[in-house]
């Protein structure tokens, strides 16, 4: 399995932020029926609630790539970005799972 984690960090940690959450959720129903797709967490910073990471988990990073171009994928990811921080780039981290310890 692989992982595609990505930071963000929301304008503000009320509106925005609630914004951010509910388009995510969408988001999430949008990745439900692609072919490879595991699952996908949205987590919250306890102490900045600004700041959020994602974590999506795919049987191959192939798979995620082939769900990043389906169409409706970057308007998604635009309407999002509509109540993030302006920043340089959205850097995301792909990873190979090498060991699972969940129950």
């Amino acid at each position: 399995m692989h992982v595609v984690v990505s930071q963000a960090w929301t304008k503000d940690a009320g509106e925005h932020a609630d914004a951010y959450v509910a388009l995510s959720v969408r988001f999430a129903e949008f990745f439900a029926g692609r072919p490879g797709f595991r699952g996908r967490w949205l987590v919250r910073d306890v102490e900045d609630p600004t700041h959020f990471t994602h974590i999506r988990m795919f049987d191959t990073a192939e798979s995620y790539e082939a769900a990043t171009r389906t169409p409706g994928y970057v308007e998604h990811t635009e309407a999002m970005y509509e109540h993030l921080r302006p920043y340089d780039s959205y850097p995301r981290t792909i990873g190979e799972v090498v060991v699972e310890d969940l129950p």
